[in-house]
């Protein structure tokens, strides 16, 4: 709710490894490399529509030994958000590895301190995380988003 007071137009994005991760954990070893593949298939489509049409393709095929994980799946409704941007990031956007790392490095860093004085002592050790972090990649751009930048700027101006 904080990131969408703030920022009204960013959009969420259920992470697919996750998605798949915890699906494989409801499914019979001897199914997984399949159900993978299958599931792989959805997100790789090229439009919204051939990825909706392939996950009810997914979902018929196997509904029957696994129907319980597939209703969470197809009630998911911020699993195809990626299809909003241009093909070039949506590799990069589908999950939330970037995120992820991120969160990662900072946590690494935090376990090193022993505690902080006070909250205001916590805030400044994460803002410092955070702007070492921007100052890193401030000439950098994720996998894709060089090409689409114009894209992207007029999508969001």
């Amino acid at each position: 709710n904080a990131i969408f007071s703030n920022f009204p137009q960013a959009k969420f994005q259920r992470c697919w490894v996750h998605v798949a991760r915890n699906l494989m954990g409801h499914v019979r070893k001897h199914d997984r490399r399949e159900i993978m593949t299958d599931f792989k298939m959805i997100r790789q489509a090229a439009t919204l529509e051939a990825a909706q049409a392939d996950l009810s393709n997914f979902v018929a095929k196997w509904d029957q030994k696994y129907h319980r994980q597939l209703i969470k799946i197809q009630n998911y409704q911020d699993l195809f958000t990626f299809y909003d941007f241009p093909p070039a990031i949506r590799n990069t956007i589908y999950s939330t590895n970037l995120i992820e790392s991120f969160n990662k490095q900072v946590k690494k860093r935090l376990h090193k301190k022993e505690q902080f004085p006070n909250e205001a002592a916590l805030d400044r050790f994460f803002v410092t995380q955070v702007m070492d972090y921007n100052d890193k990649f401030e000439n950098r751009s994720h996998r894709g988003f060089k090409t689409c930048r114009d894209t992207l700027d007029a999508m969001f101006h």
